[in-house]
């Protein structure tokens, strides 16, 4: 059924409440960012097998307005193959990210290559300058497609729904379309970025437009363009100190007495902090050495670690991840050794933790003027509007630090390239 007047919504709206159901949106340009982007259709297959198509910006049908969205709520499970860019469109609870639950189990996302009919190749290669091709495409060519896609996410359903991480599928990606909804500012006007979880580690990757927002060269100019959008606004980077080095510790069970990490280490090297940060990281990363495991505590137990998840890898053929409880399966994972294992283990530790931080911190800002527009790695980016003062960026801190056991330096300035150290600001 397609879904254009009042009679035929309270149908659907009848049989969406008695079951569950995968919803596919379909953006107007496939080309624009969906948070820049309007909805087309939406495409609802019940698990029974009845459809629906909602038009709300389509040129073959009557469309109905988008605020009947806003009102799908409902107690059965809902599931589609990009939750993020669902909640660029409407927000809704409880949505199952179906090309999530395939990347748990098989360490890649699904293959949704090669489903366009023909109508919309050719569409798309006549009218390839044209904006919102989608909304010309006839709709029982978006049907089909959908339809494709709906046996693709069926069959995966059916295979692994038993294996859902819930708290990951929300808290995850509801915290990067949050990030991605916000933007970043440039000189000529607003730019988004976009996350991509389906790594091998699931450190998410973040491209979008041609541009590469997780490796923004800090020494070449690339980020002056990235300006606050507010008038009397900086731009505060918060980057968190020695943080791998300081994940593992907690890990291994190894206290860092206050104040510098690499101030430390310096001692156990009989080096400077320079070449202490350079050594820290170098066996972090790589081997360590036999007189290394001898004299440093640190990475004496940081070995024992690396060689237990080694031992525990190959007997269970997975390791489980300790915030969201992630399991890594070794048959997604090829040419491992005791070494890569332990750096997978390391971002996988990165980003769950940084993960587990947005969750309690979005909540605590999200009313704010300020906006969270950049997530990278080990530091966070705000917009800053000077009107929220410097308790809020005391809050953020706080937040991202948790309790003192993650040390944050705050940088800020009227652009991304130019940046000043304010971290003495924050010292009581």
């Amino acid at each position: 059924m397609i879904v254009e007047n009042s009679v035929q919504l309270e149908e659907f709206k009848r049989t969406y409440d008695r079951e569950d159901c995968i919803l596919i949106p379909i953006q107007c340009d496939d080309n624009k960012h969906s948070v820049n982007d309007e909805l087309s259709l939406l495409y609802v297959q019940m698990w029974g097998g009845k459809e629906f198509m909602l038009p709300f910006n389509h040129s073959e049908t009557i469309n109905l307005n988008i605020k009947n969205l806003y009102k799908m709520s409902s107690k059965h499970k809902l599931y589609t193959y990009d939750r993020k860019k669902l909640n660029h469109f409407v927000k809704l609870n409880g949505v199952v990210d179906v090309n999530l639950i395939h990347y748990m189990n098989t360490g890649n996302p699904l293959d949704l290559e090669q489903i366009d009919t023909n109508a919309h190749n050719f569409l798309n290669m006549k009218y390839y300058k044209k904006e919102n091709i989608n909304t010309i495409v006839p709709v029982m060519k978006h049907l089909e497609k959908c339809r494709k896609i709906s046996k693709i996410l069926k069959d995966t359903i059916e295979k692994y729904d038993q294996y859902v991480n819930m708290s990951y599928n929300d808290e995850v990606l509801d915290n990067l379309s949050y990030m991605e909804n916000n933007g970043l500012h440039t000189t000529e006007g607003l730019v988004y970025s976009e996350y991509n979880l389906f790594t091998s580690t699931g450190r998410p990757s973040n491209r979008f437009g041609g541009t590469n927002f997780a490796a923004l060269n800090k020494k070449d100019g690339s980020r002056k363009p990235y300006v606050s959008r507010f008038k009397n606004g900086v731009l505060v980077e918060m980057d968190f100190d020695a943080y791998h080095l300081r994940l593992i510790a907690d890990k291994v069970g190894y206290d860092f007495p206050n104040g510098s990490v690499h101030e430390h280490m310096a001692k156990f090297y009989g080096v400077d902090y320079e070449e202490a940060k350079k050594l820290s990281f170098q066996y972090l990363y790589g081997f360590i050495p036999h007189d290394v495991i001898q004299m440093n505590p640190y990475f004496s137990k940081v070995h024992d670690y690396i060689e237990k998840l080694w031992k525990e890898y190959n007997s269970k053929e997975f390791i489980v991840s300790d915030i969201y409880n992630r399991r890594i399966y070794k048959k997604n994972l090829s040419d491992m050794n005791a070494n890569k294992l332990f750096n997978y283990t390391i971002q996988l530790m990165e980003t769950e933790n940084n993960m587990k931080a947005l969750t309690r911190l979005i909540p605590e800002i999200k009313d704010y003027k300020s906006k969270l527009i950049l997530y990278s790695y080990d530091s966070f980016l705000l917009d800053f509007n000077m009107e929220d003062g410097l308790d809020y960026l005391k809050k953020v801190k706080g937040i991202l630090e948790q309790d003192g056991k993650y040390p944050v330096k705050v940088s800020w300035g009227l652009n991304y390239h130019e940046m000043k150290d304010i971290t003495e600001k924050f010292v009581d």
